[in-house]
């Protein structure tokens, strides 16, 4: 059995099936080659202080084998929660097992995030204007200012939830969105009048943000924004490990791949809107460094951290605008672009990480 244990933390879908399974395998597997035994189990699996049930890819098998062990000494957590209930679970979680290693401190939600990001200068100038939600009419008086907005679950993941609201006419609004289970809802186009009828059946509430929307639509009407995956490498030193494009389908706000988005690269989608090579390179430039600033700002608040995905739009003038941060990413998109040495890195760095974690806490001991 390997020394170096790798524990990943993770949650069910239902009663049994795990969430990005194919990625814990892909983990395992690079694991292995590093040394580095790597152990899934969610909170359920927990049986007492010091034992839990953890799942170990077997590759001569191609299955998954369930053993009871000792619990690994430092953790990766991959509890991606869409329910308050899972969220609750993960907190009491590392409440309880707070003498583990974790490779990342948790962030908080939108709009505790968006509190703590305007603190920074240098990354205050690139937010969206945003407000926490507090009455129809507080929200409409935000749409006629910014005449396009976004409404947002604050615990929201993977475009869940989201609606985007555009005044197109003087008293003629375009409401769109996507329900919880991402479903692409109607388009609903309306007066003022009905539609403060429509966002009153909603049941909007402080839970949810109001952000100032950027013009993302492409010449065929679809959305796009662009995925940026910035990790600790084996040296515990930050890396831009890459970037890639993706763009929704038809008729939906959102871009998320799990929604239906497809990938693309970066150059060729920059190139799709700016003609000027140079602009595009101020453009990647411009990304790249907002990136390390932002995950050093990251890290003075919340603790050491070990990878985050950066949503980021560029507008039509070309200006850089982060619509989100991820503790918790996904690299796939580099896997569907076909940048199979990027998409190698994305998943071999958090283990690289966690073997420079294992040396120093060994110099610390």
């Amino acid at each position: 059995m390997a020394s170096r244990r790798l524990g990943v933390l993770a949650i069910y879908l239902g009663k049994t099936k795990l969430e990005e399974l194919s990625y814990f395998r892909r983990l395992s597997q690079e694991g292995r080659k590093l040394g580095v035994q790597v152990e899934v189990f969610t909170p359920d699996d927990v049986e007492s202080d010091i034992a839990v049930r953890t799942l170990t890819y077997d590759p001569s098998s191609q299955k998954w084998v369930r053993r009871l062990t000792s619990f690994p000494s430092i953790i990766y957590d991959r509890c991606r929660y869409q329910a308050a209930a899972n969220y609750q679970m993960l907190k009491a979680f590392r409440k309880k097992h707070a003498r583990l290693t974790y490779l990342s401190k948790p962030l908080a939600n939108k709009w505790k995030m968006h509190q703590i990001l305007t603190e920074s200068e240098s990354i205050r100038d690139y937010l969206p204007v945003t407000i926490r939600y507090s009455t129809t009419q507080e929200l409409m008086r935000f749409l006629k200012k910014h005449k396009l907005i976004y409404v947002k679950p604050k615990n929201g993941t993977g475009g869940r939830g989201i609606l985007r609201i555009e005044q197109i006419e003087t008293d003629l609004y375009l409401l769109q969105g996507r329900n919880q289970y991402r479903k692409i809802l109607a388009p609903y186009r309306a007066t003022e009048k009905q539609l403060m009828i429509k966002l009153n059946t909603l049941k909007l509430s402080p839970d949810y943000v109001v952000q100032q929307g950027i013009q993302l639509t492409l010449q065929d009407g679809r959305v796009h924004d662009y995925r940026l995956l910035i990790q600790k490498n084996g040296s515990g030193e930050w890396e831009v490990t890459g970037c890639a494009g993706r763009i929704g389908p038809q008729r939906s706000i959102t871009s998320n791949l799990h929604g239906g988005g497809s990938a693309v690269a970066l150059e060729k989608l920059l190139t799709y809107r700016f003609t000027s090579k140079v602009k595009i390179d101020v453009i990647k430039k411009e990304m790249n460094s907002f990136a390390f600033k932002l995950a050093n700002f990251l890290e003075t608040k919340f603790g050491k951290l070990c990878e985050l995905g950066m949503d980021i739009a560029v507008d039509p003038k070309g200006n850089v605008w982060l619509l989100e941060v991820n503790p918790k990413p996904s690299r796939e998109v580099f896997h569907k672009i076909g940048q199979k040495a990027t998409y190698q890195k994305a998943v071999t760095r958090p283990l690289e990480y966690a073997l420079w974690m294992m040396k120093e806490n060994k110099k610390s001991d």
